[in-house]
């Protein structure tokens, strides 16, 4: 039997720290363009209740989504031991290239992807490097594609990143902004022959666009008087997180049986940091679905006090974290079960269980 198992990871976090006072002096407008009545203390106050987010991370004017995908696919290379040369994909999620600071246009041209193999001086033509934006589900959906190369015997190594700059396509001038930051995780997937069935047990994923295609989208800023017409992300807060707490649950579920684990055997649930309030609801909705409410504590790790909603870079920025222990409380154990999920733009929501080697 051909398995996939995490063989190596790595991941890139901005130095930039911004804490929720930079926020104080902004000028926030709702989406009619009026200024809003609360004060500026109350709404980060608010956010900081409802988010659990204290500050995130912005990248550096110097660098670009690029740059902090290399520096994240160089430390899982590093970490793993392996020969850039032997991979057989390069696989980035991503949403909108690389931004300057000061030119707030969308570059894929070269694909990100290119350009980190450019980065990494790998010379063989048969690393096949492409691009994957799938909202913030990418990395994760990224990981099942990669599964099916190597399952189907096509493939034996393959990176996966996710990869977001997020702080420079968000309206400064929406209080929604300041959930959004920068970074960048990496894995290496690895092929392994074994008959008892370990890594990427079983996946599911969903796309729910007839109703909810548009809960996230690019708009002009709120500020009426912005200097031009840059798009920036809009988000539909109250919708999303409704249909994410009624769809995300009932689908985990369905992925977990599918798997034929039970959920007791999950010790890890490494789900994307949007919202700490949704995650730890949708969580619990889970257990309930299962008849077993509230979720147990230590269950699932959280990155999003410190590092805010990175998108597609979240999840493989947990994985890393907890995977060098460096997030007090939580490891990896051999044999123990993990349910990776994410939920974003599109509206997608996938999942995978995986099992540890």
């Amino acid at each position: 039997m051909i398995n996939s198992i995490i063989k190596g990871s790595g991941k890139y976090l901005p130095n930039i720290k911004i804490p929720n006072d930079y926020f104080l002096t902004r000028k926030f407008y709702d989406s009619d363009g009026q200024p809003l009545v609360k004060s500026n203390k109350d709404i980060v106050a608010t956010l900081q209740k409802i988010t659990e987010i204290r500050e995130r991370r912005y990248l550096e004017d110097n660098l670009m989504t690029s740059d902090m995908a290399y520096f994240a696919a160089k430390e899982a290379l590093d970490s793993s031991g392996i020969d850039a040369e032997s991979l057989d994909y390069i696989i980035v999620a991503h949403n909108f290239g690389d931004i300057l600071p000061d030119n707030k246009r969308v570059d894929i041209c070269p694909t990100i992807a290119a350009r980190v193999k450019h980065k990494l001086a790998i010379k063989n033509p048969y690393t096949v490097a492409y691009d994957l934006p799938f909202g913030c589900p990418g990395w994760v959906q990224g990981m099942i594609q990669a599964n099916y190369y190597i399952k189907s015997g096509d493939a034996k190594r393959i990176m996966v990143i996710g990869a977001e700059n997020l702080s420079r396509i968000s309206d400064p001038h929406d209080m929604d902004s300041m959930i959004f930051s920068d970074g960048a995780g990496a894995v290496i997937l690895e092929a392994l022959e074994q008959k008892e069935p370990v890594g990427i047990i079983n996946h599911l994923t969903r796309s729910d666009t007839l109703e909810h295609a548009h809960l996230l989208t690019m708009g002009a800023s709120y500020n009426k008087d912005y200097p031009d017409s840059t798009l920036f992300l809009k988000m539909n807060g109250r919708k999303l997180y409704e249909y994410a707490i009624k769809t995300v649950p009932t689908t985990l579920k369905t992925c977990i049986d599918r798997s034929g684990i039970p959920l007791e055997r999950i010790k890890k649930v490494l789900i994307h940091q949007a919202n700490a309030k949704m995650d730890h609801n949708i969580l619990d909705r889970l257990f309930h679905l299962y008849g077993d409410a509230p979720a147990p504590a230590g269950l699932m790790p959280m990155s999003i006090q410190e590092l805010g909603n990175n998108s597609v870079a979240t999840v493989p920025i947990l994985y890393d974290m907890v995977a060098k222990s460096s997030m007090e409380g939580h490891a990896f154990l051999t044999g123990e079960y993990a349910l990776f999920a994410s939920v974003g733009a599109g509206m997608n929501i996938n999942a995978f269980v995986y099992r540890h080697p």
